[in-house]
């Protein structure tokens, strides 16, 4: 829990909740939008002036049990979504009980990636409960419906270069018919085929699945594919992507400093930390294939601010499925489509992205970030956080 700088009594509180499942907040914390950031060195932490702190009382909650530093006692780790949004809902309610000072503060869930499951599912268990002040919800390049992320990947990889002629007519002959197209479960031997195709040159040729213009650190492996110390598990086809050597991470090297563990209170006989579980992941059953009827329960209500929004060159979670899904909740539009604008200071106003506006839901893209907005593009997504919890027009 990081204290709001400005003023913690009216400060908002947020949670946030990084993905996986099976990845840890507290990466979040350290390499996104924390007060300090690690430095490649797993030792330094530096002053991050882009902190999500500055105008909010932050909540990193490592979920489910068996993430991170988190534990239980029985060693059952094999979860689902609904009990996790249990169990995070009990966690919050255990943080007012012990923090009653935060109760009546303004309550906002956020997170990222699979956390598109985490918060909506969350969500619709705070909004029963009159005793929590929620005002709204934010997800980051969130997985909102599979079947709309997997269909809108084709045709992300194609308009960026990445599939060429050849695959992409053969695509539209074996999964397309009458200009509709399944990339999603389609049955056809041909199209399963290309499909393969595609899967490897996203996932494993060598690209950032995470962002498509950042290089693949360590260079292209010859093998499998290895991430960079900001990894988040593919949720592209539920692949768990193998961990890279612990010692690769900083998170990692830094939370597990003896010295660092004595001042989290970290009980002795807990394993090392790390910034993705893998049994957590591969023992986790997904219950849901799309968030549809979470959202349309937060939208009838009418008093939730929520919004989406998606770093644009991500190809785990990209912008495009998302915006389509924000399109099939049929809410009523406010402001159409637009570029929405960050004051860089010497560099004048900048583009940094584009909005469209529906009643109590927005949907937003940042220009050339990836799957970890505030890694890439701090400034802007301070900016739009902001203007989220303030409720002004992006």
């Amino acid at each position: 829990f990081v204290e709001s700088q400005k003023d913690p009594k009216s400060s908002p509180v947020v949670l946030w909740l990084n993905g996986g499942p099976g990845c840890s907040s507290l990466d979040g914390l350290l390499t996104e939008h924390g007060p300090f950031l690690i430095q490649p060195d797993g030792a330094t932490l530096e002053y991050n002036p882009y902190s999500w702190n500055l105008i909010a009382n932050v909540l990193y909650l490592e979920s489910p049990a068996g993430v991170g530093f988190s534990y239980s006692d029985d060693k059952s780790y094999a979860t689902n979504d609904t009990e996790v949004a249990q169990s995070n809902f009990e966690a919050l309610k255990d943080f007012f009980g012990l923090f009653p000072e935060y109760k009546d503060n303004e309550l906002f869930l956020t997170g990222e990636s699979y956390a598109g499951v985490y918060i909506p599912t969350l969500a619709v268990l705070v909004m029963q409960d009159p005793s929590m002040n929620l005002q709204g919800l934010a997800v980051g390049n969130g997985l909102s419906c599979y079947e709309q992320n997997d269909n809108s990947l084709v045709y992300f990889a194609y308009y960026h270069g990445l599939l060429g002629n050849r695959l992409w007519s053969s695509l539209q002959t074996h999964c397309c018919s009458q200009n509709k197209c399944n990339f999603y479960d389609n049955k056809d031997p041909e199209c399963v085929t290309n499909l393969q195709e595609v899967s490897h040159i996203v996932g494993s040729s060598g690209l950032n699945v995470y962002n498509l213009y950042a290089p693949c650190a360590g260079g292209v492996p010859s093998h499998p594919r290895y991430e960079k110390d900001t990894v988040v598990i593919q949720d592209l086809g539920n692949i768990f992507t193998r961990l890279p050597p612990k010692q690769m991470w900083p998170a990692s090297t830094y939370l597990n400093y003896p010295l660092v563990r004595k001042a989290l209170h970290i009980p002795k006989q807990l394993p090392r930390w790390d910034v993705c579980n893998f049994l957590v992941n591969i023992q986790y059953r997904r219950l849901y294939q799309t968030m549809c009827s979470q959202y349309l329960k937060l939208l009838a209500a009418q008093k939730y601010r929520i919004l989406l929004y998606n770093g644009d060159v991500d190809m785990a979670c990209n912008f495009m499925g998302d915006e389509w899904f924000v399109d099939s909740l049929n809410q009523k539009m406010e402001v159409q489509r637009r570029p929405w604008l960050v004051d860089y200071g010497d560099g004048g106003e900048q583009i940094a992205g584009f909005v469209k506006e529906f009643s109590h839901i927005a949907f937003l893209t940042i220009k050339g970030a990836g799957h970890m907005v505030p890694t890439d593009k701090p400034q802007a997504a301070l900016t739009m956080f902001s203007r989220f919890l303030n409720k002004q027009p992006y």
